[in-house]
């Protein structure tokens, strides 16, 4: 009884290890055929290799540090009266470590502000790199807005915590060489320009959202104005970018895409008296971009990048102008 008992025994163990083996060659195969196509997907480059090429290694780790800030120009006559306001945001610092494997990327980002509490805004920012296609969109709710506000002769400062913010950035860009011409070879490094290569470029602009004074400005100040400033306007229009490629190991990089407005619904309420701007005015958008990459060698490089919106408008009634910008500096390691 023994014996057959034994037998069973061992026959339970071998089939228990015949099963892990097998689950362990099944496990191995789907990783090979997911790494198998992840591979073909990420070096079928749809680039002139002559100009842009995947560069080699599996994973990229990347250390990035990142600096925002936005400032705001507004001015226009109401109730017969001159008005003039000049506003910034404080500015937003981040750290971020990301990896990417095979075209696929994750990131952890840290505000050191944001945990001490000395930064309390909120701003979401989206970029996307495509041989073709480009965009750069922003998001940014704040209350750290702070400036000079301007009525008549009178000067009076707006302080944290006075003013709400939201706002909406948004560039888009298409590249006519697309097949010579990479933006994420300067922005994402994942791609590599071999050769100096640029393009025209077409694309669409807009910013929209609103600036309104808060209670607790009237809390503290009684007869302060009551002031709200909206934003809402598109533009269309048509650039040049260029990657310079120096000695193999330097990129630079610097595009601009000025717009005109096509679309204006800007206005400016002072103490519920309401100012439109003109419609029919030749006011721009211009979105800049510059970028300067460094390889050490095929696995270490370096670099910093910036990215600006800007508004320029000439109008009678209410101008408003806004410039948002994005600065960061990178390292980087492909294995």
């Amino acid at each position: 009884m023994l014996k057959t008992f034994d037998k069973w025994m061992l026959l339970c163990v071998a089939l228990f290890t015949f099963s892990e083996l097998d689950a362990q060659t099944r496990r191995q195969i789907i990783r090979a055929r997911v790494d198998s196509a992840l591979t073909a997907r990420y070096f079928k480059s749809p680039y002139d290799t002559n100009y842009v090429v995947r560069p080699e290694g599996k994973v990229t780790l990347k250390f990035r540090v990142n600096q925002t800030g936005n400032t705001f120009h507004a001015k226009g006559t109401v109730n017969n009266t001159y008005s003039k306001t000049d506003l910034s945001t404080s500015h937003k610092t981040t750290l971020s470590l990301g990896a990417t494997y095979r075209g696929i990327a994750a990131a952890l980002v840290l505000n050191p502000e944001k945990i001490s509490g000395l930064y309390k805004d909120f701003e979401f920012n989206l970029n996307y790199y495509s041989s073709r296609f480009s965009l750069d969109f922003s998001y940014q709710r704040s209350e750290s807005l702070a400036g000079d506000i301007r009525r008549g002769d009178i000067v009076g400062r707006l302080e944290t915590g006075d003013l709400k913010m939201n706002m909406v950035n948004f560039a888009g860009y298409y590249s006519f060489n697309h097949r010579r011409f990479s933006y994420p070879a300067a922005f994402n490094q994942s791609y590599i320009q071999r050769r100096s290569a640029g393009s025209w470029l077409a694309g669409i602009s807009y910013q929209g959202g609103s600036i309104k004074t808060r209670d607790a400005l009237k809390e503290r100040n009684p007869d302060a104005p009551d002031v709200r400033i909206y934003l809402g306007h598109v533009g269309i229009g048509g650039g040049y970018g260029y990657n310079w490629v120096i000695g193999k190991k330097w990129l630079l990089h610097f595009s601009m895409l000025p717009t005109a407005v096509v679309y204006n619904r800007n206005n400016l309420t002072l103490n519920g008296e309401r100012k439109k701007a003109k419609h029919v005015r030749v006011n721009m958008i211009f979105n800049e971009r510059a970028a300067i990459v460094h390889h050490f060698s095929s696995r270490y490089f370096a670099g910093a990048s910036i990215v600006m919106n800007n508004s320029l408008f000439d109008n009678d009634d209410v101008v408003i102008n806004q410039n948002k910008w994005r600065a960061r500096a990178f390292v980087g390691m492909r294995l």
